[in-house]
């Protein structure tokens, strides 16, 4: 991932880990990747900051809790 600076891809990681940390034990692959993957666009379209990052991070998890559960 090398087309984000240092602190950027600080970041990421920093809001990535805090925003799985509220899933069950910390996330499953899948929903990492979603999480991941939301940041990353984010990142892509200029949204670079802590907060900005938070954000998007918050609305991924959102989105994952208010997914239908499948049987």
């Amino acid at each position: 991932m090398g087309e984000f600076g240092d602190r950027v891809q600080a970041n990421m990681d920093i809001v990535l880990d805090e925003v799985c940390a509220e899933l069950p034990k910390g996330g499953d692959h899948e929903s990492r990747k979603y999480i991941a993957e939301q940041l990353i666009a984010a990142a892509r379209g200029g949204k670079t900051t802590l907060g900005d990052l938070t954000y998007v991070g918050r609305r991924a998890l959102v989105h994952l809790n208010n997914k239908p559960k499948s049987a």
